[in-house]
């Protein structure tokens, strides 16, 4: 069993893959738009056609993780709310690297630093409105 994010752009979801594989080395796994659907047009499930040229389904990985996304009903209105996306790097560099990424256009609302559970911590909202925590993985105790 596996469990994925699925996230919904609302009409974003092209431009946040873009970023993600800019500030975090996303690599795109496949789009569809709607437009592909088999007879040209996907229906969402209240009824309406989201514009042919929006993202139906994508997947992108970072890591070893597969996020799933789409630009939903495309109405402009994303809500991400109650969770996070947590990323874990091997050192500390890698967590600046990955946190001052993502950060960028975004909103900081823990600062990356020590803390008693990690060497590098800190959370942030990106440009998309999705929540992240960075943190550089514990060492193992010796």
């Amino acid at each position: 069993m596996q469990i994925q994010p699925y996230l919904f752009f609302d009409g974003r979801c092209e431009q946040a893959i873009a970023f993600y594989r800019e500030a975090v080395g996303a690599r795109l796994l496949m789009l569809m738009r709607y437009g592909e659907a088999p007879g040209g047009a996907a229906q969402c499930p209240d009824g309406s056609t989201p514009p042919a040229d929006k993202v139906m389904h994508a997947a992108f990985q970072v890591g070893q993780s597969t996020v799933l996304a789409s630009d939903g009903f495309s109405r402009g209105q994303p809500e991400f709310k109650g969770f996070s996306l947590s990323l874990g790097t091997a050192d500390d560099a890698g967590a600046k690297r990955a946190f001052e990424a993502l950060a960028a256009g975004g909103q900081v609302q823990v600062p990356l630093g020590p803390t008693f559970f990690a060497s590098s911590f800190g959370m942030l909202v990106d440009r998309f409105g999705v929540a992240w925590m960075v943190m550089a993985s514990p060492q193992p105790a010796a």
